[in-house]
């Protein structure tokens, strides 16, 4: 049996091992916290930051890299006019039409080419004159003033709206708004009809061609002729009182040339002949029943 003083030895052993192997934590109180903040100085700090922006940067004026600015642009004389007036001064933004001008200075021959048409076959059947791609807002810049947009009728099918938006994008900067309609369909009657009528609608020509080829020779064309004037594709008239009068009386069914100058001939003018009664214009030679009906008719 065990000795009673080793078992008490041996408790009194544990007690202690048990006491040492405890850690106490001690938690401070609030004066004791508030006591060791105040006593400790926070220690200066490095940074101090410049009060403005100018003077944060004012070490860039000494550097190599600055340069000053360039002087401030004098207002043109229009613009001093209406503020001694006392008219407000009205400042324009850029159009379309001044960024065509700009484009037109810069390739005064060549076609400019809108960047939505990359791809489009019909690039490759614009031979007899040169184009370049561009920022423009129409698809062809054709001159200062006239510009076309390219429809195909299958996609005018698919898009029925896409006519109207790109018109609308044009505004009125443009004396001449060609749509270049390429007929790619069979059945034509429905969309050509809308076509047409969203191109009068807006004050637009309408051009339709049935081939890429003829797409092309339209855009060449119209840019050849960019400043040519009217008179060509004007009818050139004389100015002698026999063919005034044949263009005025053959516009008359039934009556030609040859009826004229026996007309002429025998009345002497024009308003004689208004005057003939049917009696008088039966007798001329060359005058039939027809003839005198249509002329009276329109007299």
């Amino acid at each position: 049996m065990a000795n009673p003083e080793e078992e008490d030895n041996d408790l009194l052993r544990r007690q202690q091992k048990q006491q040492t192997e405890k850690t106490v934590i001690k938690i401070p109180s609030y004066h004791e916290v508030v006591e060791s903040s105040q006593s400790k100085s926070t220690p200066p700090s490095l940074f101090s930051p410049s009060p403005t922006f100018s003077q944060a940067f004012s070490f860039i004026k000494s550097s190599e890299f600055y340069s000053p600015p360039p002087p401030a642009a004098t207002p043109p004389p229009a613009a001093t006019g209406s503020h001694l007036s006392g008219q407000p001064n009205v400042v324009t933004s850029p159009s379309p039409s001044s960024s065509s001008s700009s484009y037109g200075g810069q390739s005064r021959n060549a076609i400019l080419v809108s960047h939505r048409q990359k791809g489009n076959p019909l690039l490759k059947h614009i031979r007899n004159v040169r184009w370049a791609y561009a920022d423009i807002v129409c698809d062809y810049l054709l001159g200062q003033s006239s510009c076309a947009l390219y429809l195909s009728l299958r996609y005018h099918l698919l898009h029925t709206d896409y006519l109207y938006y790109r018109i609308r994008e044009l505004q009125k900067n443009f004396k001449l708004r060609v749509v270049l309609c390429h007929v790619d369909v069979e059945d034509v009657v429905k969309p050509l009809l809308e076509v047409t009528k969203t191109a009068l609608l807006h004050d637009c020509t309408l051009l339709c061609a049935w081939s890429l080829e003829e797409c092309g020779r339209y855009l060449e064309t119209i840019k050849v002729y960019e400043n040519k004037p009217a008179d060509i594709i004007q009818g050139q008239m004389d100015t002698d009182y026999l063919s005034r009068l044949s263009h005025a009386l053959t516009t008359v069914r039934h009556v030609n040339k040859t009826d004229v100058v026996t007309l002429g001939s025998t009345f002497g003018s024009l308003s004689h002949i208004m005057d003939a009664s049917m009696e008088d214009l039966a007798r001329c030679p060359g005058i039939g029943e027809r003839k005198v009906i249509s002329l009276v008719y329109i007299f």
